[in-house]
């Protein structure tokens, strides 16, 4: 079985230095495992793999995701959150720079993508909190630390893949995100708050005056968040009500970003082109990495080489926490080099078996990896979110990822908080499921 591990790898890694698009190389390393290990009609056999992942009814709702989230790309919602959240931030320490973060976590409830979540919110908040002179460090890292949510906090693409590749219940998965996403979103206010409390020169004196803002501006300015809350009703609200299902619930949410374009004067022929466009380039980019990973699992599995990494991890004697940590580090390591979706597109064949001899809830995991693509999102040098900032302020990826570093330390803390207490995770699915 070692063969067939080591060629894996070789294989693997030879076409990925060689430039070779992800979604190819699974494919490709796939199809030369069976043709060198096993005498099988592989002209019958990639054809029908082919037809059963791209045909599973639960993939619907990723283009439907991406698609609403190109349309929000287009609208004016960023200013619309900004203006009502900024008279409730200035209560809190750190002021306005909660702005990013409640910003991000109310859009990735729409959204589904981290990197989305960072450009839309990014395009609106930075300029102004820049022009009221906040320190540059903290309003650059708060936005790309609480970018990430938009993967964690449901409606989220990536937790979809996991679901498909994975055979887990999509709905569980974004039910088992929304308190670890709150947590975390918490946590990273927490982290701003203690952060401009320990140097207030982060942010302006004049700003304390937002703290004397009357009541009933603050209450006025909630009418600016409607448009957000109409759609998180439409996509959470019909998902959790029971009203539909979640690739349902993804066309419903499309609809509901056409009309919040549309009644904010927002959708033109030249829009609906770009969304459409935008829109096939990126499924068919996760299309193909996603159809060349269940090639891939599927002849992993036939060959066996999950089961003989798991034997020989389990040969190992790690304890589930240490098992964890050194997951972290090897998704970190990945993060150097490769995008999200593509870390569990290649791992998750092999490292699903593990988790699950180990004991761990597939649930409880499917959150694990989310947190880890996440990580990976501000993780130099490919980390996205780095790349959206940089397209935002034109500031070097080192100093980006110097000044998100802090965000970074949280989410590996947090991820070692839900491995000794996994039912912050678990306990809303077994509520609300069984």
């Amino acid at each position: 079985m070692t063969i067939e591990v080591i060629a894996l790898f070789a294989i693997l890694f030879a076409l990925l230095a060689g430039g070779l698009w992800i979604g190819l190389t699974l494919a490709f390393t796939a199809t030369l495992l069976l043709a060198m290990f096993r005498s099988i009609p592989l002209d019958k056999l990639l054809p029908q793999y082919a037809w059963n992942i791209l045909t599973t009814q639960e993939l619907l709702a990723l283009p439907l995701f991406i698609l609403m989230g190109e349309l929000l790309f287009r609208t004016r919602l960023s200013r619309s959150l900004f203006q009502g959240l900024a008279p409730w931030a200035g209560l809190l320490p750190g002021r306005l720079l909660h702005v990013n973060v409640i910003g991000c976590t109310i859009f990735a409830a729409i959204s589904g993508s981290s990197a989305a979540t960072t450009q839309v919110i990014g395009r609106m908040s930075l300029n102004e909190l820049l022009r009221r002179g906040y320190s540059r460090d903290i309003a650059i890292g708060s936005l790309a630390g609480a970018g990430t949510l938009g993967f964690l906090i449901p409606p989220s693409n990536i937790m979809i893949i996991y679901g498909v590749l994975g055979d887990v219940s999509i709905l569980k998965l974004f039910t088992a995100g929304v308190l670890p996403g709150l947590l975390l979103a918490g946590t990273f206010m927490g982290w701003v708050m203690l952060h401009t409390t320990l140097k207030p020169a982060m942010v302006p004196k004049a700003e304390a005056q937002l703290s004397q803002v009357p009541w009933a501006e603050r209450f006025a300015a909630l009418k600016d968040l409607a448009p957000a809350l109409f759609l998180i009703a439409c996509v959470l609200g019909s998902m959790y009500g029971g009203l539909a299902t979640p690739s349902e619930a993804a066309a419903v949410g499309v609809l509901g970003a056409a009309l919040v374009a549309y009644f904010q004067g927002s959708m033109s022929l030249q829009v609906v082109r770009d969304v459409m466009i935008g829109s096939v380039i990126t499924c068919s980019m996760i299309a193909l990495i996603v159809l060349g990973a269940s090639i891939l699992g599927n002849a992993a599995a036939f060959l066996g080489i999950p089961q003989a990494v798991a034997a020989f991890v389990k040969g190992l004697g790690l304890s589930p926490f240490m098992l964890i940590a050194v997951l972290i580090v090897f998704y970190l390591i990945l993060g150097c080099f490769l995008d999200g979706f593509s870390m569990i597109v290649m791992t998750l064949p092999i490292v699903l078996p593990i988790v699950k001899a180990a004991g761990f809830d597939e649930v409880w995991f499917g959150i694990f990896l989310v947190l880890a693509v996440e990580m990976a999102q501000i993780t130099p040098p490919v980390g996205f979110n780095l790349f959206v900032i940089q397209g935002l302020t034109e500031d070097g990826l080192g100093y980006i990822a110097r000044v998100t570093a802090p965000y970074l330390i949280i989410m590996v803390a947090f991820v070692l908080l839900l491995t000794l207490f996994p039912g912050i995770v678990t306990i809303l699915p077994r509520l609300l499921y069984g």
